[in-house]
């Protein structure tokens, strides 16, 4: 382009095309505010939701080694059980 092309140029652009351009320039930059606070927020609440499915990971962990304990020991007391109506039907068959 030559530098008797530009003075034509810019007399071709008027000033509500320059204001409309300079008005989609601010639009385009609040979006983009918009878009990197809606971004910053994403982050955060993904590090929340990490931070809390650690914890109910940890949870998880915890009840299944609680119930592991609870059915060892249900298996205890039902041998138990079983071990003392043996002898309870030792006793009732004696007695006959």
């Amino acid at each position: 382009m030559s530098a008797r092309a530009l003075p034509e140029l810019e007399s071709n652009i008027s000033a509500d095309d320059f204001h409309a351009l300079e008005e989609k320039i601010y639009k385009t930059i609040e979006l983009l505010k918009s878009a990197r606070e809606a971004k910053n927020i994403a982050e955060r609440d993904a590090a929340r939701f990490r931070e809390q499915l650690e914890e109910r990971e940890e949870q998880v962990e915890m009840l299944k080694g609680q119930v592991v304990a609870l059915r060892r020991e249900r298996e205890e007391v039902r041998g138990r059980v079983e071990k003392i109506l043996k002898q309870i039907d030792i006793v009732t068959a004696d007695s006959e």
